[in-house]
């Protein structure tokens, strides 16, 4: 993996560069003993067809292979044997057995799983699944991890289903307004217009808007869709792939009212889960913290987070950088109880609690939003299509009215 580093040598020069290691912690020491005493050290993304090919492992993926290698170890089958079995009970997912018989090619040669997982190129890992794996092999904790990796990824995956399946109706009603007012503006509204062509009344400014609306839909609706499909493509392709616009994107969904603290409380949640697995699984605090820090989506808390872990690295605590760095203002009751923990040595604990408040209040939050969104579609349905009737009404009434 490739740090990117910033800070002085021995002579007091500034210095900045790169520093292939497999942790930050691995990273630092090597920096160390060249002499250089760094202000950031961050992981950096290394460019290649493979990475920019790769599709990222679904979560329930993930869970799953989490918790059957767990299951045939504890039953003390080896690694290499657990994969073979894999192998055969998935037969029919090309894509997943492909990634298990690379996995099975590298620990047959002699490799250790950390190693297998980390170089194969079917799937991207998450880095802290991946540097979990590699710290629980040391330890000899690999079931337990393994364990509670599967119930992390599971528990991840039920709250994405849960969101999905509430979008599902709101997104239907939204679709079909959509549809339904495209239809009316671009085919129903000139043919009802056309009673008017033949007279000289001038239309009402609310019947030459939604004219003008109808006329621009009915000559450029090919260009319209090209034009919404490709800026979704390429607003996709810059967020994942180029770093800038991403932490700027990210910056600016933190800074919104009702988004940013939801964003911030699933980030923050999922950081505690994480740093008290850790812990809990006896992975040294200074690691957990680097560990934790790679779950991040958000990259600007991530940002956040990485340079306060250079900092525990240096023996201070995480509490502590994370209040004297400067940005984003993270949530009080988390520093709050992230500090109590470091004091009274039980952040583990603490932190687990933190978790489970967070996931209970954007499971509220997100339930009273989503009961808003239903009645909030119907009144923008019943906007619409009241401006469209009543702009083909009203020089029907205007001509009724000449008329008498």
């Amino acid at each position: 993996m490739l740090f990117k580093y910033k800070g002085f040598d021995k002579t007091g020069k500034r210095v900045k560069g790169t520093v292939t290691a497999g942790t930050s912690e691995e990273a630092g020491q090597k920096l160390r003993t060249q002499k250089i005493y760094y202000e950031s050290l961050v992981p950096s993304k290394e460019f290649s067809l493979e990475a920019f090919s790769k599709r990222q492992m679904p979560g329930e993926m993930l869970a799953a292979f989490s918790k059957e290698l767990s299951s045939y170890l504890n039953s003390g089958m080896t690694i290499l044997t657990a994969i073979r079995l894999m192998e055969n009970q998935h037969e029919g997912e090309k894509k997943y057995v492909s990634f298990l018989n690379s996995i099975r090619t590298m620990i047959d040669e002699g490799k250790s799983l950390y190693h297998a997982l980390n170089t194969q190129k079917v799937y991207a890992l998450p880095e802290f699944f991946v540097q979990s794996l590699n710290i629980a092999g040391q330890s000899g904790k690999m079931v337990e991890v393994l364990t509670n990796m599967g119930n992390f990824f599971s528990a991840q995956n039920k709250v994405k289903k849960q969101v999905k399946g509430a979008m599902v109706y709101p997104t239907v009603i939204f679709t079909v307004a959509i549809a339904m007012t495209s239809f009316l503006i671009a085919f129903v509204v000139p043919k009802i217009t056309e009673i008017f062509e033949d007279t000289d009344q001038k239309l009402p400014p609310i019947t030459q808007f939604v004219l003008s609306i109808s006329d621009f839909l009915t000559h450029y609706y090919i260009h319209l869709i090209i034009g919404i499909f490709l800026t979704i493509t390429l607003f996709r392709l810059a967020y994942t792939k180029i770093d800038t616009f991403h932490r700027f994107w990210d910056g600016l969904l933190l800074k919104l009212p009702i988004i940013g603290p939801l964003i911030q409380n699933h980030e923050l949640g999922r950081f505690s889960y994480i740093l008290a697995l850790m812990l809990g699984s006896g992975v040294a605090y200074a690691q957990a913290v680097s560990l934790a820090t790679a779950s991040f989506n958000n990259y600007k808390l991530k940002d956040l987070f990485e340079t306060a872990a250079g900092k525990v690295l240096e023996g201070n605590k995480l509490s502590n950088a994370l209040q004297m760095s400067k940005g984003i203002k993270l949530k009080r009751n988390f520093m709050q109880s992230l500090a109590l923990g470091e004091e009274s040595s039980e952040v583990a604990n603490i932190l687990d609690n933190i978790s489970h408040l967070y996931a209970e209040e954007n499971e509220d939050q997100l339930k009273l939003l989503l009961g808003l969104l239903e009645p909030f579609m119907m009144l923008f349905i019943g906007v619409v299509v009241g401006v469209i009737v009543s702009a083909m009404l009203l020089p029907i009434f205007t001509m009724t009215q000449g008329l008498k």
